[in-house]
């Protein structure tokens, strides 16, 4: 009887042990069943997310007294952009820039309808890769300074938002992005801005903070 009783106990001991292992070996299962297959795609979908938010942005500039360069800068400041500068191989001088002077050399230019701005460079590193692009230039005789003219025309715009900044004393901005958008014929250029001499980073900030893609 007593070893009947045993082998009795025997068997049943070994049933709940199997029975046991069993079961682990199901919740390991289940564990690996119902990690979402996905995860992965839907980390991969959230960072790419993330960047396509971020657009790549160029500053590129004319700086004749340095009042547009330092706009240039509060904009890359705020906006993460890098920044290009348009530099002429024979750069003006202070007398150059006297425009009351009929004999300096931006009034012989602007009386001259051929007149042409040689520059160091109009190439900008991947510039394909760049989504929105400011271009800044000081106000002469009421248009975009024609040193910028080279960069605008050398350059594809295609699939790019053009933003136009300006900086004058009294001028306003007026036509200026219209021409440079007429004379680029590609890429889509929204109404810029034209800062006074004295204009400070919140005042850019504002500007800034008014285009949606900034957000």
């Amino acid at each position: 009887m007593k070893k009947l009783l045993t082998i009795l106990m025997v068997c049943l001991l070994f049933i709940i042990g199997l029975t046991a292992c069993n079961n682990i070996s199901d919740d390991k299962n289940t564990d690996v069943s119902n990690q979402p297959e996905d995860d992965t795609e839907v980390m991969e979908s959230e960072v790419s997310g993330n960047e396509d938010n971020q657009r790549k942005v160029l500053v590129a500039y004319y700086s004749a007294s340095g009042n547009t360069e330092r706009i240039a800068n509060n904009i890359a400041e705020l906006t993460g952009a890098d920044i290009f500068a348009i530099v002429p191989v024979d750069e003006y001088t202070d007398a150059d820039l006297v425009w009351r002077d009929e004999s300096s050399r931006v009034n012989k230019e602007h009386e001259n309808e051929n007149r042409h701005v040689e520059l160091i460079s109009t190439k900008v590193e991947e510039f394909d890769s760049y989504e929105v692009i400011f271009i800044g230039y000081p106000i002469w005789w009421g248009d975009a300074a024609w040193v910028v003219d080279d960069f605008v025309k050398n350059n594809d715009f295609t699939g790019k938002t053009v933003i136009p900044f300006a900086t004058s004393s009294s001028s306003p901005l007026g036509e200026s992005g219209t021409k440079l958008a007429a004379m680029a014929r590609t890429g889509e250029w929204l109404e810029g801005k034209r800062f006074s001499s004295g204009a400070d980073e919140s005042e850019v900030k504002e500007w800034i903070d008014s285009y949606d893609f900034f957000q």
